[in-house]
């Protein structure tokens, strides 16, 4: 029983960290329409802004955490203005953006080959990793718990700014119909700056807690491919769903590797997938649209 608890909170933990990833794509989806690839380039600028603020500045983790967030939320918004909203004002056709995210995350990821090396970076021991004993029920670590708890913190602040903000009631208007929203007033190219602003910050999150739970390196925005299919599972554009599915990718994970094999935590997760899209392709929250891709 305590392996099962134990192997239940790692997944809820990893989890966790994929609803900060799937979240932001969803977002972004919500908004535009179009799945960003580019956003594990995102999540691997933050995690490279920490690690060069904690070892070269001799930051604090709340200074290389904060620096980081804002990094990565406006390479996100630069991304933006700089490789879709020229193909957004010349069509309106979202399988250019979708090619163009795709070029985006190949060139952000040779730009950290070209620049600083391919190799393993270590972030320091900035999160606690001893052992936690629950009730004495189960044992997990210390870093489960904290990841746990600082995507529900974060993800927290994201449904608060949706629901009890100006800019969230925007969001929430352009999740619905984006040319509507401009016409009743919306600045869109705002609207979306600031979108892909929240993307990028949960994304750098993310990319912190998946650098000290493996190690840092350029390709490790590869990872965000779980988050997407968590978002797809959920159904893309719908925050809960991405938030659910991710939660289940994770406890997925965790007890296919605890009780079975951890070589086959990766073919289950594209069995859900898989799945998904033969039972319910629009996913658990999602709905009938005419166009997704």
């Amino acid at each position: 029983m305590d392996i099962l608890l134990q192997q239940i909170i790692n997944g809820l933990s990893l989890g966790s960290v994929y609803a900060l990833i799937a979240v932001g794509y969803s977002l972004v989806y919500s908004v535009l329409m179009f799945s960003n690839f580019a956003h594990g380039g995102f999540l691997v600028i933050g995690g490279y802004i920490c690690y060069f603020a904690l070892n070269s500045m001799g930051t604090g983790i709340l200074i290389a955490g904060f620096l980081s967030l804002l990094g990565a939320g406006v390479a996100a918004v630069v991304t933006e203005k700089v490789a879709y909203q020229p193909i957004r004002e010349n069509t309106n056709n979202t399988l250019y953006l979708l090619i163009a995210s795709m070029g985006m995350s190949i060139v952000i990821e040779n730009i950290f080959v070209v620049t600083i090396g391919g190799r393993f970076r270590a972030l320091p021991a900035i999160i606690p990793t001893q052992p936690v004993h629950l009730f004495g029920l189960a044992t997990t670590s210390a870093f489960d718990l904290i990841s746990l708890l600082a995507a529900g913190v974060f993800l927290g602040i994201l449904q608060i700014i949706l629901v009890k903000t100006k800019w969230g009631l925007a969001i929430r208007a352009a999740a619905y119909n984006l040319r509507i929203a401009g016409l009743m007033g919306v600045n869109v190219n705002l609207l979306i700056s600031i979108t892909f602003f929240i993307a990028g910050t949960l994304a750098a999150v993310g990319g912190i807690f998946l650098a000290v739970r493996y190690t840092l390196y350029p390709q490790l925005g590869a990872i965000t491919i779980k988050a997407f299919v968590a978002a797809v599972i959920g159904g893309l554009g719908s925050l809960p769903g991405a938030v659910v599915g991710s939660i289940i990718l994770g406890l997925a994970e965790m007890l296919t590797a605890g009780f079975i094999s951890s070589q086959l935590r990766d073919l289950v997760v594209f069995f859900f997938l898989v799945i998904t899209l033969l039972v319910r392709p629009q996913g658990l929250f999602g709905k009938n649209i005419s166009e997704k891709v």
